[in-house]
Formats: C-alpha cells, sequence, structure tokens
C-alpha cells in the first residue's frame, strides 16, 4: 500500500505525520488546494474534503478531545497563514488569469505559467514520487487518475488555460469520421471531456513529435477534428519546437496544439520564434567536482564501446555518445539509451574510490553521466527547483518533463492574445 508523508503544523506548533494509505485518497489533495485557492473563489470545490482531512488528523493527534466541524474549521484557516513560508515556487499574490495543470509530471507547465503571473487551481498526476517532488516544489499535492469522474469532479469552473502534456495513443477510427465519441478509451478523450465541460478560453497541449505522424497521421487528424469541429475551438496548425532554440542547451523537439475558444474572435496566433541565444553543454555542468558514482565503470564503458561497434559494423548510427562541451546535448529521456546518448567528458575526479557496486574500476578516461541537476538545467528548470527523489526517479522526471523555457515562450504567446490586465 502506498504511504505517503505529510508534515502539517498544527495549532500548538508542532510538527507530526499523516500517512494516506490509498494511492487515489482526494482529501491531501484537496487540502493542499484548498490552502493554494482560498483567496480566489475556487475553495468552495475543495473545502468540503479539506476540512474532513483536517478533521482526521486533529482527532488521531488528539484522541482524547472532542474535535467538532468549528474546530476543525479554525484549524485550516490557521494553517493558510504559515503554509507558504517553505515553498520554493509559491503562486503570485496577484495572479492575472488561471489555469489547470492535467498530467502535470514534476511542474514544468506550471512553473511556465506562474512566471507569467498565472495561478494554478487544480492538478493531477498519478505517479507517487513525482506527486512527491510537486509538493516539494509548489506546496501542492496532485489529485489522482484523471480519467475517474471523481478526480474530474474536482476541476473547478471559469479557469482560463487548461495545459495537458498528455501521453499519445491511437485511436481506432477506421470507416468512421474520428470525433470526439472515437477517442473513448484514450487519455485524449479526458482532456477533450474536460475541454467539453469546462469551457477554457485556451488551451495548450504538448506530446512527441512522433505524434505528426503517429497512426500514418490519422492519431493528430482526429485530434484536430474533436478540437476545430466537435469542440469549436480554433486552432492552428500544431507546431513542433526545439528546446535548444530557446536558450537550453538541449535537442528536444515536441509538438505544441494551441487552441482559442471561438468566440473569443481570435482567428490568428504565431508560435514564439526562435531565441537564438546560443546556449552549449558547459553552461549547465557542474561547477564542482561530481560524485564518483556518476563515472563509468572500465567495464561498462568497454560495453558501451563494443555495442556502438556492433551497430556501425552494421551501417547503424546507434551507441553511446559523448557530448562536447561546446555542443548541445541529446534529448534527454528517461528509457532506453538516455544516459548514455548524454556523457560527458569531466577530469576533475580526485576520488576513484566507488561508492557503488559496479563490475570492475572507476574509468580513468573521465567519462561520466550527467548528474540529475544537469537534467534539470537542461530542461531549463531553475537551481533552486529541489530534488528530492532518489537518482533513478529524477532522470525519469526530467526525462518525461517539459522544456520549461519553450512552453513559457508559447504560453506567453497564449497570454497576449487573450489580454489580461
Amino acid at each position: 500500500m502506498l504511504k505517503e508523508r505529510i508534515d502539517i503544523e498544527t495549532i500548538d506548533g508542532q510538527l507530526f505525520e499523516i500517512k494516506v494509505i490509498e494511492p487515489d485518497d482526494s482529501k491531501p489533495a484537496s487540502f493542499t488546494h484548498y490552502l493554494q485557492n482560498h483567496k480566489n473563489g475556487v475553495s468552495q470545490f475543495y473545502k468540503k474534503d479539506a476540512l474532513a482531512f483536517v478533521k482526521e488528523i486533529l482527532e488521531k493527534e488528539y484522541p482524547k478531545e472532542e474535535i467538532t466541524n468549528k474546530v476543525a474549521e479554525n484549524a485550516l484557516q490557521y494553517l493558510i497563514f504559515d503554509f507558504k513560508k517553505s515553498v520554493p515556487f509559491p503562486a503570485p499574490e496577484k495572479p492575472k488569469f488561471k489555469f489547470i495543470d492535467l498530467f502535470a509530471g514534476i511542474g514544468g507547465f506550471r512553473l511556465a505559467f506562474q512566471n507569467l503571473e498565472g495561478k494554478c487551481v487544480f492538478t493531477s498526476e498519478w505517479d507517487k514520487y513525482s506527486k512527491q517532488t510537486y509538493k516539494a516544489n509548489f506546496g501542492e499535492i496532485p489529485f489522482g487518475d484523471i480519467t475517474k469522474p471523481e478526480t474530474k469532479n474536482y476541476i473547478p469552473d471559469n479557469f482560463d488555460v487548461l495545459c495537458a502534456g498528455f501521453p499519445c495513443q491511437a485511436f481506432s477510427i477506421a470507416g468512421r469520421r474520428g470525433g470526439f465519441e472515437d477517442t473513448r478509451g484514450t487519455l485524449f478523450f479526458d482532456v477533450a471531456e474536460i475541454i467539453k465541460n469546462k469551457q477554457p478560453k485556451a488551451i495548450f497541449l504538448e506530446n512527441v513529435k512522433g505524434l505528426r505522424n503517429h497512426d500514418k497521421g490519422k492519431t493528430l487528424t482526429t485530434i484536430l477534428n474533436v478540437l476545430r469541429e466537435d469542440l469549436n475551438y480554433y486552432v492552428p496548425e500544431p507546431q513542433i519546437l526545439n528546446a535548444k532554440e530557446f536558450g537550453v542547451p538541449q535537442n528536444r523537439e515536441r509538438i505544441f496544439i494551441v487552441g482559442f475558444r471561438k468566440d473569443l474572435g481570435i482567428t490568428d496566433f504565431q508560435y514564439p520564434e526562435p531565441t537564438n541565444e546560443n546556449a552549449v553543454l558547459d553552461d549547465i555542468l557542474e561547477q564542482e567536482e561530481v560524485s564518483v558514482k556518476y563515472y563509468l565503470s572500465t567495464t561498462y564503458v568497454q560495453t558501451l564501446k563494443n555495442h556502438r561497434a556492433r551497430h556501425e559494423s552494421k551501417g547503424n548510427g546507434f551507441g553511446y555518445e559523448i557530448i562536447p562541451n561546446d555542443g548541445t546535448a541529446n534529448a534527454v529521456v528517461c528509457g532506453g539509451m538516455g544516459r548514455e546518448r548524454n556523457l560527458v567528458l569531466d577530469d576533475r575526479l580526485t576520488n576513484f574510490v566507488p561508492v557503488t557496486h559496479i563490475t570492475g574500476k572507476v574509468n580513468r578516461e573521465g567519462i561520466r553521466k550527467m548528474t540529475p541537476r544537469e537534467w534539470a538545467r537542461l530542461q531549463g528548470f531553475p537551481d533552486n527547483f529541489k530534488i528530492i527523489v532518489s537518482d533513478a526517479q529524477a532522470y525519469k522526471q526530467f526525462g518525461n518533463s517539459v522544456a520549461v523555457p519553450a512552453i513559457q515562450a508559447t504560453a506567453e504567446k497564449i497570454i497576449e492574445k487573450l489580454n489580461f490586465k
């Protein structure tokens, strides 16, 4: 069973531990969403469960006391005051617009939109480790599985922008027109259903570059048909943007889909132009000596060399890659050869004693993996973004994340069109 630790300050200043037994328990998410939204009218969607959560906490902490609804209400209001002290990325005090963050991961969309003075009023993410990172940085626990009606019921009304980096799935559209109903059973259907019910002013969807040709182009055609015809949004032709053109040294191409509700009268949209900031790998590398654990063993280096040689003999270009300091990293991904295709040379190591179990010795060529912090920088996350999970989880989280600068550049164009004052 999943157990998450949530520290909350009680009225008498003590800290205590709450264990959330069910992975999809919505009460902790409601509690943190209430604290984040108590000033903007959205709190009504979360207050009931937030009160129940606080009451449960107090009853466990003070079993001999009678905890009335009034006591829970007072405790809830008290907790608001000190809430944002330890959050690296609090919401803006006077936000200009509201957005929701679906398939949120570790908050790349949120970071970008908060930088533009937006207020996130709902977030969902199913991965428990990503939830931990999200909470550590934004002070909010995402709701769980967005495919469940009970999760969708927590989404408030009257937000401005829907953000979603949804996973790509094929649709069964043979012989049909490929409309809204034909997307059932896919995660896009859940996004479309939310758009249909909530009618946000704008939508911003992100996906892998391969979506353009996925299922011979049928998947993207269906998505655009649903957005344009069934949901009545103006959706310009999607565009593939590369993170390396927006100030980070990573060759990462992703497809962006932007849309506006047709009654707003927006009939044109220009995706952002490249910033021409020529970042190179050296800009994101650690300034100090890194742990020996990131250096490859002699045995593994030889394995990688043999692996590449086999592929080269067959005319393939597949294999490990060492990125020069004045070069651009390959896309960081969580599977396959993600780390091995982004190796670096770093001769600053002074202690070659392994701190993990390896076969062979630590290589003397200076070949090492990038650190999780270097991956974070490749994705445009600032250095005060907290990494609180294991290296394995951190690589997965940053590999699955969006590149924040490219998202923010596009978000800025969206907000300009919506003309928030």
